[in-house]
């Protein structure tokens, strides 16, 4: 029986994983914003990263490993016409929710990964301006979504990099377009994927018998992110900028 950590579990595609991955079997953490019903559950905010910081706490305490950690949770680019957004630590909180709190989480959970991450990023990705990347000028939604989920591809392949060695895969995937999911019809786009595609999609990388790593997958089939992804200097300045957002965050 693997244990599985599922962020985002209470709606869409992380409810549909987590059905599937126990009707197989498996022990599922089920992490939620809201009501979690499950034994195996954790309810936090991932717009704060205090709180991210004592869900990792909580998963450390009462495990004693980690088979698989799916970071499934993520916000979209809002209704049309939104405008900018703060998390709770006053960053932009599209990259705050849908990349910085999964990217902490991991890390802070590393000593009990055994096997792989899988992070749900998408199709939609927009190169990171680092001389603006809380998007104060011009800000977009969309573009916010899409920027902060090619950060969480970027962070998929230092990840790997780094893991290499020690028999743990880390990829990322878009799972299906347009799924009918909260996001989508909030975002008022079409519905051209159902939750089960995206569910067999991202299973395929959770039950994946190979050894492939710190790659970018659109549904099944292996592709390229933006080329910004692959600019080993923009990923480190991605990792200088998380991780001093996140210390001068849980300073306070």
């Amino acid at each position: 029986m693997r244990t599985i950590l599922i962020t985002g579990s209470t709606h869409g595609l992380g409810h549909e994983l987590a059905r599937r991955l126990t009707a197989a079997g498996d022990r599922v953490i089920a992490h939620g914003r809201s009501e979690i019903r499950q034994a195996d559950g954790i309810r936090a905010d991932l717009a704060d990263l205090h709180a991210v910081d004592a869900m990792a706490t909580w998963v450390l305490d009462r495990y004693d490993h980690l088979d698989v950690l799916i970071n499934n949770a993520g916000i979209g680019g809002g209704k049309p016409g939104s405008g900018r957004e703060l998390s709770r630590d006053g960053i932009e909180l599209r990259f705050a929710v849908n990349y910085l709190a999964g990217y902490h989480l991991t890390r802070r959970l590393l000593p009990l990964l055994t096997t792989r991450v899988v992070n749900v990023a998408s199709a939609g990705q927009h190169a990171i301006d680092f001389s603006d990347p809380m998007l104060e000028h011009g800000y977009g939604g969309q573009r916010a979504y899409s920027q902060s989920k090619l950060a969480q591809i970027m962070f998929t392949i230092d990840l790997a990099e780094e893991l290499s060695s020690q028999g743990v895969t880390v990829n990322a995937l878009h799972p299906a377009t347009y799924m009918d999911t909260t996001m989508v019809r909030e975002a008022g786009a079409p519905i051209l994927s159902t939750v089960g595609e995206g569910a067999d999609a991202t299973m395929r990388l959770v039950n994946a018998r190979d050894e492939v790593t710190g790659r970018y997958f659109n549904g099944r089939h292996e592709a390229l992110a933006d080329p910004q992804a692959y600019d080993p200097d923009a990923r480190r300045r991605l990792r200088d900028l998380s991780d001093s957002l996140i210390k001068q965050a849980l300073a306070h």
